[in-house]
């Protein structure tokens, strides 16, 4: 299959949006079983930017190896996981299953808090309880998801030793792991798999931890040298999270910030 270039890098200023609107192009038929989601339910998003609509194209012509990254409020997580989403429920390829994986640093913070792994690490959902409530209207979508193993959320101190086959894994919030977390991580990708790597940089938590340092810039290093890795980089233009978060990132560009 024909490759496409993996990078592009837009600087046309687009217009503000401040949140996504569902497209009426597919029609959405009440579920038979209102315990269950379906592929009818999941509403259609058009890409906002060329840099969106880019990911699209690749996505689109098989690309498995693929990274989001650039300015905060593009809506990287957002297309990621309604792409991924879209392939998953589709009952007419093999991936069974949408595994997001968050880094280690935020569970490291609060491990002495009381509860279970999941209890801890619950809060850190909430950003993909909200992308699944606009992407199906429900706002129990993403609870509902999980039941019907659509979704699984882990960090990266729970995948050592797993090995994950016909998923779709989805790395948020790049920039907080190390080169271990990051080499671990991608050796887990198995048989009919593909994984995207999502993050912006500039919201590095690790920054805050004078003895860990964020592996991205290391893993790019060898990623860049692979066929298979594919990267569209997300610029300030390409902000739709609102007018006054655009404006402020340019703003504080701007000033070198």
């Amino acid at each position: 299959m024909a490759r496409k270039p993996a990078s592009r890098l837009v600087d046309t200023h687009f217009e503000d949006s401040s949140k996504y609107q569902a497209s009426t192009d597919r029609t959405t038929q009440p579920p038979s079983n209102r315990l269950k989601l379906r592929i009818e339910d999941l509403k259609t998003f058009k890409p906002l930017t060329l840099n969106q609509a880019a990911f699209y194209n690749s996505y689109s012509v098989g690309e498995y190896f693929m990274m989001l990254s650039g300015s905060a409020g593009t809506g990287k997580s957002f297309i990621a996981l309604y792409k991924a989403l879209e392939e998953c429920m589709d009952k007419s390829n093999s991936y069974n299953r949408v595994l997001i994986v968050r880094s280690a640093v935020q569970t490291r913070d609060v491990g002495y808090l009381k509860g279970s792994l999941d209890e801890k690490t619950s809060i850190y959902e909430d950003p993909y309880i909200q992308i699944c409530a606009t992407l199906f209207g429900k706002p129990d979508a993403y609870q509902r998801l999980k039941e019907q193993g659509f979704v699984e959320f882990t960090t990266t101190t729970a995948i050592r030793g797993m090995s994950f086959d016909n998923s779709i894994v989805i790395l948020d919030e790049m920039q907080n792991c190390t080169f271990q977390e990051l080499d671990t991580i991608l050796t887990r990708i198995g048989h009919q798999s593909k994984i995207i790597f999502v993050g912006d940089l500039t919201q590095n938590d690790l920054l805050k931890k004078s003895s860990e340092v964020t592996g991205l810039p290391q893993f790019l290093r060898i990623a860049e040298t692979m066929d298979e890795f594919c990267r569209v980089h997300f610029t300030s233009a390409d902000i739709v999270r609102s007018s006054l978060v655009k404006s402020y990132i340019i703003a504080k560009e701007e000033l070198g910030l």
